[in-house]
């Protein structure tokens, strides 16, 4: 990843300008936490390509991610543009279907 500010309006670019956006301890290949491990899964079951930023890789992204985005954990998994929570609430959402149904429904 380029130099990266973390500007709302950075983080905002990103969420906007793909489909589907994770935001994690880690990499997909390389998660530094389970929850971060769980959210990557789910996303590659849905076998849609998706964005990922390591928040990892600089010290102030979970602070300007977690207020920017007003929710309080990371993974941060975004659908469309939209805030869908975290890995529990992903997997859950995966579990019953309506993931998919949403990404279906969607853009």
């Amino acid at each position: 990843m380029t130099e990266f500010n973390w500007t709302g309006e950075e983080l905002q670019e990103i969420v906007d300008g793909n489909r589907l956006v994770l935001f994690m301890k880690g990499t997909p290949e390389q998660p530094q936490c389970g929850f971060s491990a769980r959210a990557a899964m789910v996303y590659q079951q849905l076998e849609i390509p998706f964005v990922s930023v390591n928040i990892l890789a600089d010290p102030r992204a979970i602070p300007a991610v977690c207020e920017w985005s007003d929710w309080p954990t990371m993974p941060q998994c975004f659908i469309d543009g939209e805030l869908i929570g975290g890995s529990d609430i992903v997997f859950e959402m995966f579990e019953s279907g309506e993931l998919l149904e949403m990404i279906s429904e969607g853009k």
